[in-house]
């Protein structure tokens, strides 16, 4: 168990460690129990040192995925507010950031826009895209500045045996006591002072100490009480950290577990929550694993073709599905803002930055001209989408068109539409282009994508590619190279 004193000699190494040099310092913040523990204990640390020496600035950082749980980003957004103000007001050197990814690299962007199949084990695109790179972008604003940095991190042994594993590993490169070298990765300092706590250690210091920026622990603990026990969601920093699905302080659109145990635990534990049942349910429903295949095109998005147990590896989501999921996401965002909490009558659960780049994809690189987004947007929210770009060539007349006249003298070429759209749109974007430079390898990508009949026949054509290799590598490993051994006096010495 934690003690006083305990807590004293770690204030006293916070203060150390801050006073060595000029290296800045950067915590991560998530809003949870270890990262608010371990802020709050370098806010005591620093707040008693001499106002002459408290000059070098904290960062404090935290990564927004703008799909995190909306009660929990709610209260980190508040809590962001109050850390400014205290510290602006106690004359502390702490600086807060929320960080969130680029907009092309967004949750949304990547499912609907690009049509990317929901995250799983062997496909976790999201830690990369929506935290970790967020999160080094500032990291290495810092270090070009300054050339060091110091992460200041909440993480605890206690939190798993893996955590337990990695941070008894990364000790060999230890600097000093609670302190660590990043392995491989050269300036950057980890330093971590509550490593050796247990669960009831964090709760107890910050039931015991008064939360310094004005913020409550006590409703802290309330929140975590409203769901299950798991831990939460840490300051993800790289890929060894384990999904955070199954925390109450993850992202509600997590599918790197079966089931959102602690989401559904805070709205059947507090019926002022139930509000958040449809993105629960929506969430069910995009992360299906039984009829996520039939959804997605068979054909993958880098036009590689590939085989799994005699079946092609499908790619992205189909048209009709990503249009399906933004217009029920803006009838969810909408059912909120309407019937939500006070607090979130301006949610939004997909921006309009969002909305523009899933447009421009469907557009530009899906060759989707028919332009249903801006159509979507305004049948749910009875708005328009202001648009500012110029008005399409080809829309909704040109596409029903060309649809028709495909699927009426075509019924057998699946891929005819899709070829002929594209090409037409290339064609348009390059029309006006005085030096057309690489034209012609484009027009043969989009046909050589669209080759073939349907899934059946891509498949065939895989599956004889690849005997046709077999059969072609075994009469070479079968080939006497000494059939071809020149005779002297074959070659003619002039």
């Amino acid at each position: 168990m934690i003690t006083r004193e305990d807590i004293e000699k770690l204030k006293g190494v916070v203060q150390e460690i801050y006073l060595a040099d000029e290296i800045p310092w950067v915590i991560g913040y998530s809003g949870g129990k270890d990262s608010t523990a371990v802020l709050q204990l370098v806010w005591l640390a620093i707040a008693d040192l001499p106002a002459e020496k408290r000059k070098k600035t904290i960062h404090i950082i935290t990564n927004d995925t703008l799909v995190e749980s909306p009660v929990v980003a709610n209260w980190v957004k508040k809590s962001h507010a109050s850390i400014a103000d205290a510290a602006k007001r106690n004359g502390l050197p702490f600086e807060p950031h929320i960080l969130n990814p680029e907009v092309k690299n967004t949750f949304w962007v990547s499912l609907i826009g690009k049509g990317y199949p929901y995250p799983r084990p062997n496909f976790r695109w999201c830690t990369e895209r929506l935290k970790i790179r967020a999160s080094n972008t500032f990291v290495q604003t810092i270090l070009s500045a300054y050339g060091e940095v110091i992460l200041v991190l909440g993480t605890r042994k206690a939190e798993s045996i893996t955590r337990m594993r990695n941070m008894t590993e990364r000790e060999k490169y230890a600097v000093r006591e609670y302190v660590t070298q990043k392995a491989n990765i050269q300036n950057e300092l980890a330093f971590t002072p509550l490593q050796n706590w247990l669960d009831e250690d964090v709760w107890q210091f910050l039931l015991q100490y008064k939360n310094p920026w004005g913020y409550s622990n006590e409703d802290l603990l309330t929140m975590y009480r409203g769901a299950t026990a798991d831990n939460e969601c840490p300051m993800v920093m790289s890929t060894d950290t384990p999904s955070c699905g199954k925390s109450r302080m993850g992202c509600w659109v997590c599918t790197l577990v079966e089931k959102d145990k602690s989401m559904a635990a805070m709205i059947q534990n507090d019926e002022e929550k139930a509000w958040m049942t449809p993105l629960l349910k929506f969430r069910d429903d995009f992360g299906d694993r039984e009829t996520d295949r039939e959804r997605r095109d068979f054909r993958r998005l880098t036009g590689k073709l590939s085989l799994l147990n005699d079946r092609l590896i499908h790619g992205p989501y189909k048209k009709e599905v990503r249009e399906g999921w933004l217009r029920e996401l803006l009838k969810i965002e909408k059912f909120i803002q309407e019937e939500g909490p006070e607090d979130f009558r301006n949610y939004r659960i997909i921006t309009d930055a969002e909305l523009y780049e899933i447009r421009r994809i469907w557009l530009e690189e899906k060759y989707e001209f028919e332009d249903t987004l801006p159509q979507i947007y305004f049948e749910v929210t009875g708005k328009e989408l202001d648009i500012k770009d110029k008005p399409i060539i080809f829309g909704n007349k040109e596409y029903d068109l060309l649809k028709k006249l495909c699927d009426g003298k075509y019924k057998d070429e699946e891929l005819l539409f899709s070829m002929i759209a594209g090409l037409l749109e290339m064609e348009r974007r390059e029309f006006s282009n005085k030096h057309r430079t690489g034209f012609l390898g484009k027009l043969e990508e989009i046909i050589e994508q669209c080759y073939y009949k349907d899934e059946a026949d891509e498949t065939d054509f895989v599956r004889n590619f690849g005997i046709r290799k077999n059969e072609l590598m075994k009469s070479l490993l079968d080939f006497d190279e000494h059939e071809f051994d020149m005779e002297e006096g074959d070659i003619d010495d002039n």
